[in-house]
C-alpha cells in the first residue's frame, strides 16, 4: 500500500516524538537514499548486482548514526551521501581545533558550537574532536626524519599558555632543516616550560631518535646552553650565530656615529649570491 504524503508525514512525526526517534528516521532515511542510489549506479552497469549490506558508522549532526551500507558485487559502488557526512564532520573538527588551538578551552569551545549548531554537539562531541586533533599532532611530532640535513635553523619563543586556571609564559623550540635539494622542512616543535641547555639537549636527543643522525651546520643566535648541549649529541656539528644577532653584536661595539659605515660594510660582507666588485 502506498501513502500519501500526508500520510507518510504524520507516520514520520509520530516516530520523530519517540525516544531516540529523530535518529533512528536519520538512519532510516541515509539507507533508503544509498540503496536507491545503488540501484541508479547498477543501471550503467548491466554485469554487476547488488551483493547486500555491510555495517555502517558515521558521524552527523552531532550524533552517531548506524545503518547498513549497500554493496555491490565487485565492491566499486561508494554511496555518496556518506561523503557528504564526513566533509561535514571534518569541517567541524578543524573549526573545534582552531579554536582550541587558538586558547578557548574546551567548554569554551563547546559553547560556541552551541551558539552555531544549537545542542546538538554534546561535551563528549567535542572532546572526540579535539582528541582527534591532538592524535593528529603527536604523529606529526613524532614522524620520522631524514638522516642528514646540510643546515638546521632553530630558534626560542615564549608563548603565553593555558594551564588549568592559569596562564603561563612557556618556551617553545623550534627546529626548521634545510633539505639538501634545497626545501625547507619543520622538524619539530617541542614545548618546555623555560629556555635552558638542558631543553636544548633533549630536543637535540629526540631529534636524533627519529633519525636524524648528521647535521651539517647548525645556525642559532646567542641561546644560552646551547654550545654545549650541541656538543654532547652531535658533536662534530659546527655552530653558527644567525648573521642578524651577529650584526647587532658588532653594531653595539661601535659609537653612534660609526654606526651608519659600519652597517653598510656589513650589508656588502653578507650579502648572498651576488658578484663580489667592490674594490
Amino acid at each position: 500500500m502506498l501513502l500519501t504524503k500526508e500520510q507518510l508525514s504524520c507516520v514520520i512525526s509520530k516516530h520523530a516524538e519517540r525516544e531516540n526517534g529523530l535518529q533512528d528516521l536519520m538512519e532510516i532515511m541515509l539507507e533508503s537514499m544509498m540503496i536507491n542510489e545503488r540501484r541508479e549506479y547498477l543501471n550503467g552497469y548491466p554485469g554487476n548486482k547488488g551483493n547486500g549490506f555491510r555495517q555502517g558508522r558515521s558521524y552527523g549532526q552531532g550524533r552517531v548514526l548506524e545503518f547498513r551500507i549497500p554493496r555491490d558485487r565487485y565492491g566499486n559502488f561508494h554511496p555518496k551521501i556518506l561523503a557528504l557526512l564526513r566533509d561535514q564532520e571534518t569541517e567541524c573538527e578543524r573549526l573545534a581545533g582552531s579554536l582550541y588551538c587558538r586558547g578557548m578551552t574546551q567548554s569554551q569551545v563547546g559553547e560556541v558550537f552551541g551558539e552555531i549548531y544549537g545542542e546538538q554537539y554534546s561535551k563528549a562531541s567535542i572532546s572526540r574532536m579535539i582528541e582527534y586533533l591532538r592524535a593528529d599532532v603527536d604523529q606529526w611530532l613524532q614522524r620520522s626524519l631524514e638522516a642528514y640535513y646540510p643546515v638546521v635553523f632553530i630558534d626560542a619563543i615564549h608563548i603565553k599558555v593555558h594551564r588549568k586556571r592559569s596562564v603561563e609564559t612557556e618556551a617553545f623550540y623550534a627546529a626548521l632543516g634545510v633539505k639538501e635539494d634545497k626545501s625547507r622542512e619543520v622538524l619539530g616543535i617541542f614545548n618546555r616550560p623555560t629556555e635552558s641547555a638542558t631543553g636544548w639537549e633533549e630536543m637535540f636527543c629526540e631529534l636524533k631518535s627519529r633519525g636524524l643522525e648528521r647535521i651539517g651546520l647548525l645556525v642559532a643566535d646567542g641561546l644560552s646552553g646551547l654550545a654545549s648541549a650541541l656538543s654532547r649529541v652531535y658533536p662534530t656539528t659546527p655552530l653558527q650565530r644567525c648573521v642578524t644577532h651577529l650584526k647587532r653584536n658588532m653594531l653595539n661595539r661601535v659609537r653612534h656615529g660609526d654606526k651608519q659605515e659600519l652597517s653598510q660594510d656589513l650589508a656588502f660582507v653578507f650579502r648572498v649570491g651576488q658578484p663580489c666588485n667592490r674594490k
